[in-house]
């Protein structure tokens, strides 16, 4: 931390795009989320099944947005400054398990309850009974982590629950690889995966945003009541599905490098040697960051 530093102009500008990355997820994707799912989540009772799916598909957006956004622009910052921070996410929604999720979601806090809690309680050196008693312990700290109400408890167990076949099955490290690595589109088999794994974490969300335990499993129940084609449609109508699109598409395109705009060696040879293309492509985004700066959301885990 004390050693003498020099100015070294690739990293700042790696850092800056970085920055411009994480204000994008923050202003553009979780911000304009969060008034959509506030709406929701506050008069959900009286919302159709297709809105109630969307507002929690949304706050998995918001969440990731949200967290992800505010360590990239810690991250970035940090490297103007010529310091290396350990990334915190590693494209947790490309994930095919949940095993893998945890293992790319929030990894300097899941690195220290390994290292802090797994670890001393025994880990897996006790046996297969001693590996899922210690587990369960950390998925329901990781919830109490969080906050003293019972959601984020059911969070964190729910979670654990999830985690609990892949280990005793010793699938849990399966998926260490890149998904659709040196392929430009998944097989049927990954997608399938991935959708599966999102929805779980999508139904975990649930638990983390409600006000109690009995709202989350009302809110469920509330999904699966259909509503009409055209509330449905009205839906597809929403600016924030085209934003989430910009997301996924991107980091997809980046998924084997460290934030969304690090290379270009992904984005095809029309960015990657027309340098007036990719600051078409920055001042596209910083115009996206500017005009859709609606309502300011205090950061979610300002919380924690």
């Amino acid at each position: 931390f004390y050693s003498k530093r020099t100015f070294d102009y690739d990293k700042a500008v790696d850092g800056m795009r970085q920055i411009l990355w994480g204000l994008f997820k923050k202003i553009v994707i979780a911000d304009n989320c969060a008034v959509y799912v506030n709406q929701v989540f506050d008069n959900y009772e009286v919302q159709t099944g297709s809105t109630l799916l969307i507002a929690a598909i949304f706050f998995a957006f918001q969440i990731y947005g949200d967290f992800s956004g505010y360590s990239d622009i810690a991250i970035g910052t940090a490297r103007l400054f010529g310091f290396n921070l350990m990334r915190n996410f590693n494209f947790p929604y490309f994930s095919r398990d949940i095993a893998e999720f945890w293992r790319r979601w929030h990894i300097s806090l899941s690195t220290w309850f390994r290292d802090y809690l797994y670890i001393p309680l025994g880990g897996s050196r006790g046996g297969k009974w001693m590996s899922v008693r210690n587990t369960l312990i950390i998925f329901t700290v990781s919830g109490f982590w969080h906050g003293a109400n019972w959601t984020f408890i059911a969070w964190g167990a729910f979670h654990g629950l999830l985690f609990l076949p892949l280990l005793l099955a010793k699938k849990n490290r399966k998926n260490t690889n890149i998904v659709a690595e040196n392929r430009l589109l998944p097989t049927p088999i990954e997608l399938f995966q991935m959708g599966t794994t999102f929805l779980l974490v999508v139904i975990g969300w649930i638990f983390f945003r409600a006000d109690s335990i009995a709202d989350a499993v009302n809110y469920m129940q509330g999904m699966l009541q259909f509503g009409t084609v055209k509330a449905f449609y009205r839906i597809l109508e929403l600016k924030e599905f085209l934003f989430i699109l910009i997301l996924l598409v991107v980091e997809w395109l980046q998924r084997n490098n460290q934030h969304g705009l690090e290379s270009f060696e992904n984005f095809g040879k029309v960015f990657k040697k027309n340098k007036f293309m990719r600051i078409l492509l920055y001042y596209t985004i910083l115009c996206l960051i500017l005009w859709f700066s609606g309502e300011e959301q205090q950061f979610i885990y300002f919380q924690f």
